[in-house]
């Protein structure tokens, strides 16, 4: 049976040449990174080139750069170390705020946003508010400058939405937040930082730090070709951040833990590798699969193209099928030896709408029959005329097995 990859928004396979890089630093250069001997240094010096890779990528300086087990470790790092440091900072000067501490975001978060956001409104750290977006799942900057109060420290948007694809106006939002902290300066009031979600922006688009004006950056390994378990914060200069995990010095004193060196060094590996990408026709290739995808898939009756129709990622095709059930075109599109997914990972499991696609606006009837195809670099013509053969007559069957009404 042919097998089609087409879920790589969840997740990558490692890349071979990824994987003979970390592969020394299991048993044959596996000192531990603090101790002063031989082995120790050696995968000291490991680590500081993939630190030296990963902000060669970013166009940061490498003690920007803190090395965490995921994205959403670095996220939860961002919001509640940033928090936790200014509501310190601020008690310790004596200053007052009329209002609690006040943090902006967007509807169409990934969960480990709005949840790491949750988290600080039940705490009673901060208020919280949760921008909407247009019908393609874009914020505008319009209302984030319009939510913008006194209190406001922290903005936090995602720069690539991982259900849809749509790319949000990222740069934009931080011309923004840095023309109003010019101002903010000589009303004495702290400056805003602004924090960007990019896991699933890393190959495709330009995520110099300085040009798209973060003060903090998140990202994942296995997104782009390294394994599970490693990620990195960028925490720019100057940004405030108490640590989440209490232990030892690793990492600045921002994430105690002796340092994971193998997965380390992929990840160094794997964003150097990225450069590459984004420099040769790669992601030509890749848009052109998703395109000649979105053509095919559109071409069945009942189906909608689901985020921006261009302002969108080279790598996902998104689509809400009417009279189906998005799992249920899952389960056969697997049987067929198609990976694909309904949206999230991290939300698929869930039987409620996404939360993405009720925010945009889109029915009930219709989300449910959410489909997401991510492409990678392994993905063939071939794969998507398999994919243009086999969904149609899945969804028929599926159709013709719904209940009258559905």
């Amino acid at each position: 049976m042919k097998r089609v990859y087409l879920d790589n928004a969840a997740t990558t396979a490692v890349d071979p040449q990824v994987f003979q890089a970390m592969k020394p630093f299991f048993s044959k250069k596996y000192g531990n990174a603090s101790e002063p001997h031989f082995w120790g240094q050696e995968a000291r010096k490991a680590i500081d080139k993939a630190r030296d890779q990963a902000a060669s990528f970013l166009g940061c300086k490498s003690g920007e750069i803190v090395f965490t087990s995921c994205a959403t470790e670095s996220i939860n790092l961002a919001h509640k170390g940033l928090l936790e440091a200014l509501l310190q900072e601020f008690s310790n000067s004596k200053s007052q705020f009329s209002k609690k501490l006040h943090v902006i975001t967007s509807s169409v978060e990934h969960k480990a946003v709005l949840e790491s956001c949750r988290h600080l409104e039940k705490s009673g750290m901060a208020e919280v508010s949760y921008l909407p977006v247009d019908k393609f799942g874009m914020v505008k900057v319009a209302d984030v400058e319009k939510a913008i109060t006194p209190e406001t420290i922290l903005v936090s948007m995602m720069y690539v939405n991982n259900e849809v694809g749509t790319v949000e106006p990222i740069k934009e939002i931080g011309k923004l937040i840095k023309k109003i902290n010019v101002s903010r300066i000589t009303s004495r009031l702290s400056p805003i930082f602004f924090h960007t979600d990019a896991t699933q922006a890393v190959q495709y688009l330009d995520c110099n730090v300085d040009k798209l004006g973060v003060d903090l950056l998140s990202l994942t390994g296995h997104k782009i070709y390294a394994p599970k378990g490693i990620g990195f914060l960028y925490q720019k200069k100057g940004t405030p951040l108490i640590r989440q995990q209490d232990g030892g010095d690793q990492e600045y004193r921002l994430r105690a833990g002796t340092e994971n060196v193998p997965y380390i060094v992929a990840l160094g590996q794997a964003i150097e590798k990225c450069s590459n990408v984004q420099n040769s026709k790669c992601s030509k290739k890749i848009e052109k699969l998703r395109d000649k995808l979105i053509t095919n898939v559109l071409k069945i009756p009942g189906t909608k193209l689901t985020g921006h129709p261009t302002q969108r990622a080279p790598h996902i095709a998104s689509f809400v099928i009417e009279g189906t059930e998005g799992e249920a075109i899952l389960l056969h599109l697997s049987d067929k030896g198609i990976a694909a997914s309904s949206g999230s990972a991290c939300t698929s499991g869930l039987l409620q709408p996404s939360h993405v696609l009720t925010a945009m606006g889109i029915p009930a009837q219709w989300s449910h029959g959410s489909l997401r195809f991510s492409l990678g670099k392994d993905n063939t013509k071939q794969d998507i005329e398999y994919v243009a053969e086999i969904l149609p007559v899945i969804i028929k069957k599926l159709r013709k097995m719904a209940p009258k009404g559905v």
